[in-house]
């Protein structure tokens, strides 16, 4: 059988199809995604482990599986689709490190939850990719992990913490990946590489263990929203032994972005910094003004309304009171080589009594209480930039950290400052590529934000945004400086039948 060249920016969903009708082979997907880390990963620095020989294997059970099976509704949704894991999950046999140069090596014994659930879904584990250390970070530069870049431009960064998860997605070496979002950490680097990312609503996806007191969520990076919606019903599964799992819902997400947006949403804008004197980059605010302009035509209405907003005091002082506990757990065999920042995150945290801390985690559940019952009666949708600024430069984070270290931190604001916002309410939160940049050809996101437990809406709207703005044939410089055109032409350029 003569099979079809792979692109490799081809949907994970219609790879997927193209393995159960069999005009590809789980083995040909696996080794068409190795070859492009192979080219392009030294550039990029996007996988921090590699385990082609695990990765090859699965594969070729997967290829059995296919062959065996009766009917290809016998195979689960993603049999044979590739998916890195982002290095804060543990995948049985391989290290996990946290991006941090401190930590145990041991390969892990068991993988967690979520990716078992990938496993369940018939996807193929294919490596780990970078992450800051603890995911404290939007940008992926370690002493641990090195630099990771963005393909779009590589002196800049693929923004974080989910870096090479971002990276490996626009670039073409992953259909789609795992990430994790703390305060941005999936739609940040949606944004800076061009993907669609979301954030799903506190406590959706259920974990071994609540992080960051349900600051963070598991979800993926993707280049559709047919991907994401199909992704997050992998996820969403009833876990009886968790802290925080809602019943399994009823229907599918996949089903749900299929359909048409309810009529006349009432859509709330915000362009202006949740913290007072952050600049927003003009191209940010023109990602907003476009989407307006798609909703309007579609019959939505853009209500004159604000969102009530905590006093950036207390925005920020609730959060880095959760925040600076993020490495919290994490096994460590030298806890001498965290990083500055995060050493000075450990000794903020530790000057805190456990009595000011829950008092801490209480105001933080009042405030995202205000925010959210202020959104519900005024707005169905809120639409803001994803980030302030394009994608900084790599070591952008790095001013003024000799004298402060946790001058890092500050120096992420403008990365961040749309997205942890909802990370405190738990409310839902895509990011769309729905801009590029005329000056620079970056990519530019803008984040679409709605009532707890209303993917379904979300992934609607970005549906709509999808086919008004498409950007689905955007394709960052192909070879970042490597003969990639000669290396792996037999990848490039054709999709699959």
């Amino acid at each position: 059988m003569t099979h079809s060249p792979i692109d490799p920016f081809t949907p994970a969903v219609e790879l997927a199809a193209a393995i159960r009708r069999k005009e590809v082979s789980p083995v040909e997907v696996a080794d068409c995604y190795l070859r492009r880390m192979d080219g392009l990963d030294p550039r990029l620095n996007a996988f921090c482990h590699r385990a082609d020989a695990d990765v090859r294997k699965a594969a070729a059970a997967a290829a059995d599986a296919v062959t065996r099976a009766s009917s290809p509704d016998d195979l689960p949704p993603f049999h044979g689709v590739p998916l890195p894991v982002k290095d804060f999950l543990d995948v049985a046999g391989w290290p996990t490190t946290y991006g941090s140069a401190g930590a145990d090596r041991t390969p892990a014994a068991a993988s967690d939850q979520v990716v078992r659930r990938f496993v369940d879904a018939g996807f193929v584990p294919l490596g780990k990719t970078t992450t800051s250390e603890f995911g404290s970070l939007p940008f992926s530069e370690s002493e641990a992990l090195g630099i990771s870049r963005n393909p779009w431009d590589p002196g800049r960064t693929p923004g974080g913490s989910s870096s090479g998860a971002g990276a490996a997605v626009a670039a073409g070496m992953a259909p789609l990946a795992h990430a994790e979002d703390g305060g941005g950490s999936i739609r940040i680097p949606a944004s800076c590489n061009g993907l669609v990312g979301l954030k799903p609503t506190r406590g959706l996806v259920a974990r071994a263990a609540v992080v960051v007191e349900g600051l963070a969520a598991s979800g993926v990076l993707t280049r559709t929203v047919a991907d994401t919606a199909a992704a997050l019903d992998v996820l969403v599964r009833h876990d009886p032994a968790a802290w925080w799992s809602p019943p399994t819902p009823r229907g599918s997400f996949a089903e749900a972005a299929g359909k048409d947006a309810p009529a006349g949403l009432r859509v709330g804008v915000l362009t202006d910094s949740p913290v007072a004197g952050i600049p927003v980059d003009p191209a940010c605010t023109a990602a907003v003004e476009l989407t307006l302009r798609a909703l309007e035509a579609a019959g939505h209405r853009i209500v004159d309304a604000r969102l009530p907003l905590p006093a950036t005091d207390e925005l920020v002082g609730s959060f880095t009171t959760l925040w600076n506990v993020g490495g919290a757990g994490v096994p460590l065999a030298d806890p001498d080589r965290i990083e500055p920042h995060n050493r000075a995150l450990r000794e903020a945290a530790r000057s805190i009594d456990s009595w000011a801390y829950a008092e801490a985690v209480t105001r933080t559940q009042h405030l995202s209480r205000r925010v959210v019952e202020g959104f519900l009666p005024r707005f169905d949708l809120l639409v803001t930039p994803t980030m302030a600024c394009l994608p900084p430069t790599v070591g952008a984070w790095r001013a003024g950290t000799g004298d402060d270290p946790l001058a890092a931190l500050r120096n992420s604001y403008p990365m961040g400052v749309f997205t942890s916002l909802f990370n405190v309410t738990g409310q839902p939160a895509i990011s769309l590529p729905v801009h590029h940049d005329p000056a620079t050809g970056l990519p530019v996101g803008v984040q679409l934000v709605g009532a707890p437990w209303r993917e379904d809406l979300l992934l609607q709207v970005a549906r709509l945004l999808e086919r008004a703005l498409p950007w689905s044939g955007r394709r960052p410089p192909v070879g970042l400086g490597l003969d990639l055109d000669l290396d792996l032409g037999h990848d490039l350029g054709l999709g699959l039948g």
